[in-house]
């Protein structure tokens, strides 16, 4: 049975310019649709428009027919629609309300107004399918595991049309196949599920159906095999082999503690100067926390992290301006990070120069977009504008936390390239987290694995394929 179906389906947000041009899209029931294309070409519009934030909440000037079950969608309202379409959106921080993880999903089911003893029941079914404890702080929560916890949130109000905006974003490889494991046996059981997503690798062997946009347009993709192949190749590192020398950041014993929860527990290792390191470990097992510790935006509640970029920095009690010009942040949520009116202005706002800040511009080819505010991009343009601002800055230490979330398969092996040249001309110490496999051995001369809030495993390139199983 047909769930969905756009026909000649035209949007603008600014009444000239067209996001969708003249779309016409199906998705049944019964199957996963999976819905693919660069980043900006489209898909989270389309996607705004079947949960009926477009026109309702986000305005613009949409013309063409929406249905869903048939029935057209225009004019109504939002609260109505959300009652057949279930969303989760592509920043899983934008959907979380509430402090504890068992409020956060009952918000939704309350507001359905189901009985309590109900609630309870989806409530610990949904956090048993996305592994939750309905006691965790919401805030303590790592990229992944909130992306587990608004996927959650959505299953349990009961909606048979799923639409969900790159769902395994922050996931690691393990919980992804989980999450479309489960997703295949809710379009078994007669669901829709729309799923737009970057990492095709884990995505296509589970759905039925392929759509491809471009330049807001979309067609139907017969062979998705050639498709796959030219989205998931492996990136291959361009840089040398590396030869360690002094150290530059040493980590002994370190533990950190929030609340009740003990994230890490007895990490030590060592960071050798101007080395590339990748930080692998799935979902809440610290990677986020240990960046930020490197970076002294957290302190340790246990053990020793020493740094050999300046003795002077051991002489502040805070990091200041000089430290944050010298390690440069890239944080998993780019709306942290975004706070210029311009993205010209984001990005010149640390550079060293005008003049770089004009050629980093031009090197991200996010030179088009200097007039737009940050705000207004794509998750994944938000992500490149947000990494090279930190790259305008210069700096010794660049940490990058999942810093390809959001980037199309050509935009990644743009940035994984730009990334790798930069560490070439400045000598820089770059530290990596990411769960993708296309691009994690070129960002690599040195890995360590996290496992159980420890060091599990050391190693180099042979530690990323071993862990990815590749």
């Amino acid at each position: 049975m047909r769930a969905v179906a756009l026909q000649d389906v035209c949007f603008s947000y600014d009444g000239q310019n067209q996001v969708l041009k003249h779309i016409s899209f199906t998705a049944e029931r019964g199957e996963i649709t999976l819905l693919a294309g660069p980043s900006g070409c489209g898909k989270s519009t389309l996607l705004a428009i079947l949960s009926g934030i477009i026109p309702n909440i986000t305005p613009g000037t949409l013309t063409g027919e929406v249905f869903i079950d048939g029935a057209s969608i225009l004019g109504r309202g939002t609260d109505e629609i959300c009652r057949q379409v279930g969303i989760v959106l592509q920043n899983p921080e934008a959907q979380i309300v509430h402090k504890r993880v068992e409020d956060e999903i009952a918000f939704g089911l309350e507001n359905l107004g189901l009985a309590e003893d109900r609630i309870a029941r989806q409530i610990e079914t949904v956090c048993k399918l996305m592994n939750l404890n309905t006691g965790w702080q919401t805030r303590t929560l790592s990229g992944g595991q909130k992306q587990r916890l608004v996927t959650a949130s959505t299953l349990a109000m009961g909606q048979k049309i799923l639409v969900l905006d790159e769902p395994l974003a922050n996931l690691d490889q393990t919980g992804g196949r989980e999450l479309m494991e489960l997703l295949r046996d809710l379009a078994g059981h007669g669901y829709a599920v729309i799923v737009v997503e970057h990492r095709l690798d884990l995505v296509l062997p589970y759905a039925d159906v392929l759509w491809a946009m471009e330049s807001g347009t979309v067609h139907r993709v017969t062979e998705a095999g050639a498709y796959l192949h030219t989205q998931t190749r492996k990136i291959g590192d361009t840089l040398p082999p590396f030869t360690p020398g002094d150290d530059l950041f040493t980590l002994e014993h370190i533990s950190y503690r929030a609340g009740d929860r003990d994230i890490l527990r007895d990490v030590t290792f060592s960071v050798p100067k101007c080395a590339r390191m990748v930080i692998l470990g799935e979902n809440g097992c610290g990677k986020t926390t240990l960046l930020r510790l490197i970076a002294r935006l957290n302190r340790p509640t246990g053990g020793k992290l020493t740094q050999h970029l300046e003795p002077g920095f051991d002489r502040r009690s805070k990091p200041d301006r000089a430290w944050f010009q010298a390690v440069g942040v890239v944080y998993q949520n780019p709306n942290y990070q975004l706070f210029m009116p311009t993205v010209r202005q984001e990005v010149a706002f640390g550079a060293v120069s005008q003049d770089y800040a004009d050629e980093i511009l031009e090197q991200f080819s996010i030179a088009h977009l200097a007039d737009r505010h940050p705000q207004s991009l794509s998750e994944g343009q938000k992500r490149r504008v947000s990494i090279a601002a930190i790259a305008a800055t210069k700096p010794k230490v660049l940490l990058l936390d999942e810093p390809t979330v959001g980037q199309d398969y050509r935009g990644l092996k743009e940035q994984v390239e730009l990334l790798n040249e930069l560490h070439r001309q400045s000598g820089c110490t770059m530290l990596t987290v990411t769960h993708d496999v296309r691009c994690a051995e070129a960002l690599c001369d040195r890995a360590v694995l996290i496992a159980d809030g420890v060091v599990q495993r050391q190693g180099g390139k042979e530690l990323i394929r071993a862990y990815f199983g590749v």
